[in-house]
């Protein structure tokens, strides 16, 4: 058994698709509409045959609900491991990605934790 989909429930899935892949990087690999809404899924560039991450519709009703309570607590969605915290830090910042948790070394990985302006946070993780 392996993981090869994970989901991101976003608020517009356009949007979206501009931040994960203009400003994170990640590569478009389906766009298949489904009626209001589509299967929209990306990768990383290094592993374009590896885990989909879904750009999910917050449509359900139990999901803003949801997403606002972990942002509220400040609880990532999910995590994106990275080879540099403080670089990409630095880049994100640069295209001008809020952060609410600068770079911080906690034992074997160094992490830092931003809002995906789709109504989530994300961390990034560096393992040392």
């Amino acid at each position: 058994m392996k993981i090869v989909l994970t989901s991101v429930l976003v608020d517009d899935q356009e949007k979206a698709l501009r931040f994960y892949r203009d400003v994170l990087g990640f590569q478009p690999k389906l766009d298949i509409p489904m009626g209001e809404h589509r299967w929209l899924t990306l990768v990383a560039p290094a592993d374009p045959d590896g885990v989909q991450l879904v750009l999910e519709p917050d449509a359900h009703p139990a999901a803003k609900p949801f997403k606002a309570a972990l942002v509220a607590d400040g609880i990532p969605i999910t995590s994106f491991g990275v080879d540099d915290v403080q670089a990409e830090h630095a880049r994100l910042s640069a295209l001008g990605v809020v952060f609410t948790q600068p770079p911080l070394a906690m034992g074997p990985v160094t992490t830092a934790v931003f809002d995906d302006t789709c109504g989530n946070l994300i961390q990034i993780a560096q393992q040392h």
